[in-house]
């Protein structure tokens, strides 16, 4: 098994680990080094909470879209298509004040994946916060392992996925409280407790996650029609709910309704 290379960066306000699984070159240690900068980068355009950034220039009117990185008409353009895509369950103005973030982590993961495997890391982790774009395998073909926490219950695993390439993000109140709002009603979002998806591409899925947090149990249904998106939620009264699909990725689950986990077979 080649030498695994680990590294740990604090930076947009959370931290990020990379776990790479391919043998160390000096094409990997630079490609790495490419995706920090990368992420730095990310924060710096669009932090909501520096002011010198660039969306918060854009917000305050001291610059236009024109003025501003191409990227960041990219990344409104893409928000604006996720808000019709959920009925406006998405927004990049929460609260009013243009602030992109329920899609830019996802997006610089994402993006910080791709510079890894392009450079050769073809077995890789980039867990941003506990959002999730894995390649590859963890080890001699096997996949990647990723658990849910029970949001009631922090010390708990109620239920984990694997795959070679898929993305996982969740949101919830379990660390923040009610801080998500649903931007149809000025609201927060109460029905839920937390919000599982899992994907390929952690830009939708990350974003997509938000949105369905703040749909409530009506995700149930909107998250079973959408196509290359799987669900499981916690609700508040701590019942849970999956899609079908859900158990195609799934090494365990919870029994619905219960505390107590269901061991799967066969999945390596």
């Amino acid at each position: 098994m080649p030498e695994t290379i680990r590294h740990v960066e604090h930076v947009m306000g959370t931290v990020f680990t990379f776990d790479v699984r391919t043998a160390s070159s000096p094409a990997i240690t630079d490609a790495l080094a490419e995706a920090v900068a990368w992420l730095h980068h990310v924060d710096r355009v669009f932090s909501p909470y520096r002011p010198d950034s660039q969306i918060t220039r854009l917000a305050e009117g001291r610059v236009t879209i024109g003025q501003c990185d191409a990227e960041v008409a990219g990344v409104l353009r893409r928000c604006r298509e996720l808000e019709r895509r959920t009925g406006g369950a998405f927004t990049c103005e929460p609260g009013g004040r243009l602030d992109p973030g329920g899609l830019v982590k996802g997006w610089a993961i994402e993006r910080a994946s791709a510079i890894l495997h392009e450079a050769g890391a073809h077995d890789h982790c980039v867990n941003g916060g506990g959002d999730v774009q894995a390649r590859g395998a963890a080890r001699s073909g096997r996949p990647w392992r990723i658990g849910l926490t029970d949001p009631h219950h922090r010390d708990r695993i109620i239920a984990a996925v694997a795959g070679h390439d898929l993305a996982v993000a969740t949101s919830g109140t379990a660390e923040r409280g009610a801080h998500i709002v649903d931007p149809r009603t000025g609201r927060p979002a109460t029905g839920l407790a937390s919000l599982t998806l899992v994907g390929r591409h952690l830009t939708d899925v990350d974003a997509l996650a938000t949105a369905a947090f703040v749909m409530g149990d009506a995700a149930r249904a909107w998250a079973g029609a959408h196509p290359g998106v799987e669900a499981l939620a916690v609700t508040s009264g701590g019942s849970v709910w999956w899609t079908p699909g859900f158990e195609d990725v799934a090494l365990f689950l919870p029994r619905e309704g219960a505390g107590a986990l269901e061991a799967r077979d066969g999945r390596g």
